[in-house]
């Protein structure tokens, strides 16, 4: 066996070994040279060489589009690189300053959308070449879009002329369906205060709708309002002095778009209706008191300025809306709506001032019972509840059974449940009373 200092003397050794070993220099190449990737060296940027090159296409084919298309096709410019600056000259003839639609330094043409007449004939060739740059380079939407989105959120910079050309261009944009310019990069930088409260949006706008019913219809229109999300939010684009459905209706009457009026009254009169219907739903629900109805509805119906016979036809959908259709059978449920007609009777009768008002009950009632296949043979007993409580007269149901009816569920056939026959209408004739033949 070894003694201790000699095992202490044989491990140093072996310890000093290993380290000469693993310090000895390694081996290199002589004359090499490690070369950076292509793709780790970037090119800096230079947008004002690039719309100085897109300027001279302009300059050399005379704004002739057709030709600058072209030239512009087999040429080497970096597209991926300027789309911004590319479009930029298209609209302003040259590159404009960061931040800003002002001009900057360089060459200009004088062939741009802002320099051409606000005409619809002559910026129309305008959509059609950038449409066919976009086809051979889809990937320039997106520029399209940061451009004009810095237009739109910059109208205040632009003269009212030129305020109007880039709206011509937007609605001639979505008329020819410019490769899926979204109508969301157009309409909501638009919704800019400073922007509202000048009226420029409120310009823009009218210009915009003007132009593009001219080729579309109101359906197409409110089509692109929908995708741009503004189609419930038309009034924003009003200054808050005129932000009023009187107010709306004034101003695109004046500027010739009646139907453009008339879905906005529409509109409004539905939005108001479903606030009307469910505040009354939830009354009814808690089983408030009629009186409470009652005046609930008449405030409404004051503020919203609704038509009589809309507020009949709503209440009977609320009524109706109301009833708990959870009977095992038809008759449970049956007895269900009776009960809620003869609780609400008397709401009725509060706007059943007239005979034409309770017609039009008759009327609403009758397409119910004739659609609805839990009311399909609840309509007799329905009139006859009605009656009793008052809320219809003899004289209209007799005038509603003798020309008054409508064609879905008609008197004398099997659709309307033999409320009437024409025999007993033949009695009727020769001088029965009402109720000989209405309580039979």
């Amino acid at each position: 066996m070894f003694s201790f200092p000699t095992l202490l003397i044989t491990n140093l050794l072996f310890l000093n070994l290993v380290y000469k070993c693993s310090s000895k220099e390694k081996p290199t190449l002589g004359g090499t040279r490690i070369k950076t990737r292509k793709r780790n060296i970037a090119a800096p940027l230079d947008p004002a060489a690039f719309a100085d090159a897109v300027v001279q296409i302009y300059l050399d084919n005379a704004g002739d589009l057709e030709l600058i298309a072209k030239s512009i096709e087999p040429s080497d410019l970096n597209f991926s690189r300027y789309g911004d600056t590319f479009f930029e000259v298209i609209f302003t003839g040259g590159r404009t300053q960061p931040g800003t639609t002002k001009p900057d330094e360089g060459e200009r043409h004088p062939y741009s959308i802002l320099e051409s007449e606000a005409k619809r004939e002559v910026i129309l060739p305008f959509v059609i070449y950038i449409q066919k740059i976009l086809r051979r380079r889809p990937f320039l939407i997106k520029n399209l879009e940061n451009v004009m989105r810095k237009f739109l959120q910059s109208l205040e910079l632009f003269e009212e002329n030129e305020r109007k050309k880039l709206a011509i261009f937007t609605a001639l944009a979505f008329s020819q369906k410019l490769s899926g310019l979204p109508p969301e990069t157009v309409f909501q930088p638009l919704l800019k205060d400073n922007l509202v409260a000048k009226g420029l949006v409120l310009s823009f706008m009218t210009e915009f709708f003007k132009e593009y019913l001219i080729d579309n219809s109101l359906d197409d229109l409110i089509s692109i309002l929908k995708r741009g999300k503004v189609e419930d939010n038309l009034l924003d684009f009003f200054p808050s002095a005129k932000r009023s459905a009187e107010g709306f209706s004034e101003h695109f009457t004046k500027e010739g778009l009646l139907a453009l009026v008339e879905y906005n009254e529409k509109k409004m009169f539905e939005v108001k209706l479903k606030e009307i219907k469910t505040a009354l739903t939830s009354l009814i629900a808690e089983e408030a008191d009629v009186s409470e109805v009652t005046d609930t509805v008449k405030q409404r119906v004051k503020d919203a300025k609704f038509p009589e016979i809309e507020v009949v036809r709503m209440l009977w959908d609320v009524i109706m809306d109301a009833v708990q259709w959870s009977g095992k059978n038809q008759q449970q449920n049956a007895n269900s709506a009776l009960r809620q007609v003869k609780t609400w009777a008397e709401l009725l009768n509060t706007f059943c001032t007239n005979g034409k008002l309770q017609l039009e009950l008759m009327y609403k009632i009758q397409i119910q019972c004739y659609e609805d296949a839990k009311l399909m043979k609840l309509f007799p007993e329905i009139v006859r509840s009605l009656y009793d409580q008052d809320v219809l007269a003899e004289d209209t149901i007799l005038h509603w059974f003798r020309k008054g009816t409508n064609p879905k569920g008609r008197y004398g056939t099997q659709s309307t449940n033999g409320l009437f026959s024409n025999t007993e209408w033949q009695r009727d004739e020769i001088g029965m009373r009402f109720e000989e033949y209405f309580f039979y």
